[in-house]
Order: structure tokens, then sequence, then C-alpha cells
């Protein structure tokens, strides 16, 4: 069932660890067939070096196992609260990547301070609400899900501008049209966290956000209609 999204699903999870976006086990990479109502997940906790695609894991949108001999990833009701809320997302990725986690531990947005930010994120990479004991202590990986539908609603932020959170205490979450975009969301989160905490240190008073128009114009180079970066299709 759904091999070739097992392989692309396989594809992605290892290009984590090749770019040094997880530590031992910590991360996972989604991808839905939205057709099916199915996403293929990685399994959890097992050792990057001894995944093989047939290990991903089919679950249904209720992150029920439809096929797979393992365990999905316990993020897994997450990344299954997150499609069904935005159906225009295609592929989910979580990591515990150094630089986002810092800024999630610190409990502050990643700010769009420069354009290398611009040209991936159209603003600050939001911070989740901490969650409460009540729901640590219940549905804690679907409340975690919650918890970033929430911000985005609450701020009227559009999550394929910003395809991005950092949840509270916790770390990063990226998503994209598919697996292989989300991924490349996480390595941009990753070193623009990177370089705004050296920006921050080597200037405490900088104003950290660029101006709308330069974000416009290396937001709106890459994306949308008039999109002119890159070969494009001819």
């Amino acid at each position: 069932m759904l091999e070739a999204l097992k392989q692309t699903v396989y594809e992605a999870n290892m290009a984590l660890p090749a770019n040094n976006l997880v530590t031992l086990t910590w991360g996972n990479v989604s991808q839905i067939d939205r057709d099916s109502g199915l996403f293929v997940i990685k399994p959890s906790g097992v050792a990057y070096d001894k995944l093989t695609p047939a290990d991903m894991v089919v679950v249904d949108l209720d992150g029920r196992v439809v096929e797979g001999e393992l365990n999905p990833s316990s993020d897994t009701p997450t990344h299954a609260y997150l499609y069904r809320h935005w159906p225009e997302v295609g592929g989910i990725v979580h990591t515990h990547s150094k630089w986002a986690v810092a800024f999630a531990q610190a409990g502050i947005p990643v700010p769009a301070a420069g354009t290398t930010h611009a040209d991936t994120f159209y603003g600050d990479v939001p911070i989740a609400d901490r969650l409460t004991q009540a729901e640590v202590d219940g549905d804690y990986e679907l409340n975690t899900g919650q918890s970033i539908v929430r911000v985005f609603d609450r701020q009227h932020l559009d999550p394929m501008a910003i395809p991005g959170v950092l949840t509270n205490d916790h770390g990063p979450f990226t998503w994209g049209k598919d697996a292989k975009t989300a991924v490349q969301n996480a390595i941009v989160l990753d070193v623009v966290s990177e370089i705004d905490f050296h920006t921050m240190q080597l200037n405490p008073t900088q104003d950290l956000h660029v101006p709308q128009y330069l974000l416009d114009r290396h937001y709106f180079r890459k994306h949308g209609a008039h999109a002119y970066y890159g070969q494009g299709t001819h």
C-alpha cells in the first residue's frame, strides 16, 4: 500500500540527519495522500541508519495504523491534526534542530530579520502557546497540534506563507506541499534561527524586522503568480 509514498517519506526522513537536523532519533517526516486520506510517517524511535522504506507506517487521519509492523511516530496525532485542519498541507516535519529549539525554549518567535528569512517565511515564525499541565497530561500530541493551529488562527496567519512554527518548550514543526518541501523549510528555519541568534548578539538594539517592502520583494520573487526567481518552466 502506497509503496511509492513510503519511498518518498523514507528519503525525506533520511534528509534530516544528512542536513544535521536531528540527533539520535529526534525527528520525523510524513506525507499525505489526499485521495485516500492516508499518510505515511516514520516509525517511532527507530535509528535512522536502521530505517528502510518498508518500515514506514501508513495511518489514517485519526492516527490509526492502516499498514505497518512498527508503531508510528509518537508525534502522529500532531501530524494528523494539522492535515485535518490545513488541507493545503502535503508534508510535515518535526525536529529538535538546535537553533530552532533554542528559540522555542526561550519562548520567542524567530523574527523576519532579513532577506534570508523572507525568501521562505512571509513574516516571523510564531511561537505556539505553552501547554498547560492538563494539556500535557491529557492528549499531549493532539493538544500540540491544536496549539499550533490556534496561534495561526489568532494571528490570522497563512500556514502556507509561514510554513513553520515553534512549539513552546519543545521545538519546530515545518510543512509544505510535500515532504521534500517541508524538509527544505526545516533546513531554512534552523539556518535563520542561527543567523538571528548571532544578529541579536552582535547588535541587541537592532530592529529585528526587515522593512515590509523588502520582505515583500524577497518573498514574492519566489512565491506566487509573479515569482521570477530560478529558471521556472518554459
